[in-house]
Formats: C-alpha cells, structure tokens, sequence
C-alpha cells in the first residue's frame, strides 16, 4: 500500500459489545489533565528557592530606593521652583 492508500482508510469503529474504556468528559477530563500537568513540574531545590527569593526581595529594595530617591529630588527641586 502507498501512503496515500492508507491516508484515505477509515478508522474501524470498536465492535458491539467489546470492553471500550470511554474517556472522561468534562470537569473529570479536567481533573485528568490536571493530575498530568503536575506530574510535569520541577520543583526548585531549597537552594534555589532561597536565592530567587532573595533576589526578588534585593530588586524591590533597590527599586523602592530609586523611587525614593527621584521623589526626593522633585520635590526638592518643587521646593525651590515654588517658594
């Protein structure tokens, strides 16, 4: 057979009376699904957890400073346009 031969072949439809599992509709599919996806994650080590972290927490720090630090800036220069 070419491969345009079996290209064009229907599918065989289970027989009558043979044990077909019927797969899961709805919120059950959902739940199916879901239970794989967590299979897939990889969990950070402790160690990679702890320096994500703290280089999340020294990036807000050093944001908030620079924030503050332009603030400061306008309002001095505020103070001295408006007086």
């Amino acid at each position: 057979m070419t491969k345009n031969e079996l290209k064009e072949q229907p599918k065989e439809a289970p027989k009558a009376g043979a044990d077909v599992q019927s797969e899961p509709t709805g919120v059950a599919k959902l739940f199916v699904e879901s239970k794989a996806e967590f299979g897939k994650i990889v969990w950070p080590t402790r160690q990679q957890l702890i320096n994500e972290s703290a280089s999340v927490l020294l990036m807000i720090v050093a944001v908030a400073t620079f924030v503050y630090l332009i603030d400061a800036l306008f309002k001095a220069i505020a103070l001295q346009v408006f007086q």
